[in-house]
């Protein structure tokens, strides 16, 4: 079951990934163009060029899990790209946003407190 949560790193890989890839060809974009490891922990997004397809890619502590979703309707929303744009950190709540289809500009927060600890602040 997929289970979001507000303290892991969500990572949106900008760029074509090519859906015929499984769990190795994932890793090696995860590495060769985010220059990151699986391994280390977060959330690993890739959507095909239509972007009525995503996969997230998952390290569980003891093998990889993947999680693929077909939309029959519509397309993904892309969040804004980074500076070198070949990804993005994301929150959970606005992977959660982008699964249930609403647009990430029409969302209005009202202000709250935002307790900012070590994992939080990392590549912010």
């Amino acid at each position: 079951m997929l289970h979001l949560h507000p303290e892991s790193r969500y990572y949106w890989f900008h760029g074509k990934t090519d859906f015929r890839k499984g769990f190795d060809g994932l890793c090696g974009l995860v590495r060769e163009h985010m220059e990151r490891e699986v391994t280390d922990g977060g959330l690993f997004i890739f959507v095909n060029s239509r972007r009525n397809q995503l996969k997230l890619l998952h390290w569980e502590g003891d093998g990889l899990a993947m999680y693929h979703k077909r939309l029959e309707k519509g397309i993904f929303e892309e969040p804004q790209r980074s500076v070198d744009g070949s990804s993005v950190v994301i929150t959970a709540e606005e992977l959660q946003l982008i699964l249930q289809g609403i647009v990430l500009n029409s969302v209005v927060k009202r202000k709250r407190y935002v307790h900012y600890n070590r994992l939080s602040t990392v590549g912010k």
